[in-house]
């Protein structure tokens, strides 16, 4: 299998899809092909936006493939909170669970002074 050129989605510019890279997508049973170049992809990967130029780091991979970091994401779920008082000092608080009475609930600077404690 020859080498592709591929266009960047981010940058917009080509990149080599190698045979070598092919041949670790299909022993990893990846069915899309990378859309973001090395550079973007190590971008997007430490939390960066779409890279624009040389000195953004290597890809994720050992052959220079994209990682799978172009598969869609699920939207993050909003938590449902409760309110309750917090056992140690009194202060109303939230916490993302649901508040079991035979267990102390603490605030988050309670908990925080508790585990320095520890």
């Amino acid at each position: 299998m020859p080498d592709r050129t591929i266009n960047c989605s981010d940058c917009g510019k080509d990149f080599a899809f190698t045979e070598r890279e092919q041949e670790w997508y299909r022993e990893k049973g990846l069915t899309h092909e990378p859309r973001r170049c090395r550079d973007c992809r190590a971008a997007k990967k430490a939390g960066g936006g779409p890279s624009h130029g040389p000195g953004h780091g290597g890809g994720g991979d050992p052959h220079g493939g994209g990682g799978g970091d172009d598969r869609p994401r699920r939207p993050a779920r909003s938590r449902e909170m409760h309110r309750v008082a917090c056992s140690a000092c009194g202060k109303e608080t939230e916490v993302p669970f649901k508040p079991d009475l035979s267990r102390a609930v603490y605030c988050r600077d309670c908990f925080a002074a508790r585990g320095k404690k520890r």
